[in-house]
């Protein structure tokens, strides 16, 4: 199988590392995590400027229209620079859900003027899913939205609990998942609703996670919305939702593999110049193989990333997860080695803040976490497997 990235790949992976080169330094990155906000829209509206926003949506909607390898493209460009920005929750992962929306049968009118705004980068969006207790499981939705009104004025009753919602304090729109009807873990029933950030009724519980990222618990208490902001039919939002989630991990799995190189590379570099003994430290036979054991990591991890990115919009639900979470699972015993080899090889540098390396191996810390860690994506490949 052919792995060479083509022309207009090779394009767009240089533009990005080109714009972020310049405008994303480390230090602007430490400026903006120290501020208020957690990002910044300067920032984003250049990313906007230069395509990112549009990758995923349809060329008819104003996008790009491009599709899995070109997100790994982008987000391997993107991870060594640790952006705080919302690439991955709105320009991937909600851009995705609303996709599938506006292109299912029949077409949500209200996604797809959704996707245009979002590939302008006029607004954000992020997708509030997972609750208290569900442990990763896309299928377990408790929040529920029942029915109010009749005719012209009718809507819906929204309560309930989302956790972990990435850059919810900086969304515009809330994509809201909510059971219509049946049981918690019924895979039928569950609804979606975009909500604008401000709704009454909506209140967020905000907080800096480990990498940095802003995210927020959302409190859901008798939030009164208009039909209008259900999207795509009722009781039918649940394949889509886990389709976006799957195209999603893909992207967090090439994510990782552009942080994995980009600590390897940092501390090659500190290696050939740290001296000790009156040389570099970096001519230790012992050091070169622990960066020997460090690149046969990140290469095992980039070989799955392609074949998650391959598999992420498989039509065959069992293959698409299985290659997902094993993707998963080697990324993320690939990222903590490797992490953890950058840090010690950095000597008590490492773990300070002043140097990118603490920053790069937080964010592999979260990535481990974000949309299910090892011991979840293990489970889940060997019930898969006996299926």
């Amino acid at each position: 199988m052919n792995f060479d990235f083509s022309d207009e790949q090779q394009q767009l992976r240089e533009a990005v590392e080109q714009f972020l080169a310049k405008e994303y330094p480390f230090e602007r990155r430490a400026a903006i995590l120290r501020s208020g906000a957690g990002w910044d829209p300067a920032v984003w509206q250049g990313l906007a400027q230069l395509g990112v926003t549009a990758i995923n949506v349809p060329a008819a909607l104003g996008g790009l229209g491009y599709g899995a390898m070109e997100t790994l493209v982008l987000m391997s460009a993107c991870g060594p620079r640790l952006l705080l920005e919302p690439v991955l929750s709105s320009a991937v992962i909600a851009t995705t859900l609303l996709r599938e929306l506006a292109g299912a049968a029949p077409p949500d009118g209200a996604a797809a003027e959704l996707l245009r705004a979002l590939a302008r980068g006029a607004q954000i969006a992020v997708v509030a899913h997972f609750e208290p207790g569900a442990r990763f499981d896309t299928q377990r939705v408790e929040t529920r939205a029942r029915r109010t009104g009749a005719g012209a004025g009718s809507g819906y009753r929204l309560d309930g609990r989302k956790s972990v919602v990435v850059h919810a304090g900086s969304a515009d729109i809330l994509l809201v998942s909510a059971r219509t009807r049946g049981d918690a873990s019924d895979p039928e029933g569950v609804s979606l609703f975009a909500l604008p950030r401000t709704t009454p009724g909506v209140k967020l519980i905000e907080y800096t996670n480990v990498d940095g990222q802003r995210a927020a618990d959302v409190h859901l208490e008798e939030a009164l919305v208009a039909e209008s902001t259900r999207l795509g039919t009722e009781g039918e939002a649940l394949g889509a939702i886990e389709a976006a989630f799957d195209f999603g991990l893909a992207a967090l799995c090439a994510e990782a593999v552009g942080i994995m190189q980009g600590l390897i590379e940092a501390t090659v570099e500190y290696l050939r110049t740290r001296q000790q003994f009156g040389q570099p430290i970096g001519r230790f036979q012992a050091l070169q193989h622990r960066v020997a054991e460090m690149i046969m990591h990140l290469e095992q991890s980039r070989s799955m990333s392609y074949l998650a990115a391959l598999r992420c919009t498989a039509a065959d639900l069992g293959e698409r997860r299985r290659a997902l979470s094993a993707a998963k699972v080697v990324i993320g015993e690939a990222a903590r080695f490797v992490g953890q080899q950058a840090v010690q090889l950095h000597g008590g540098m490492g773990m300070t803040d002043e140097l990118a390396v603490s920053h790069h191996f937080k964010r592999l810390t979260a990535i481990e976490i974000l949309l299910g860690d090892g011991d979840a994506h293990l489970e889940r490949y060997a019930a898969l497997a006996r299926d």
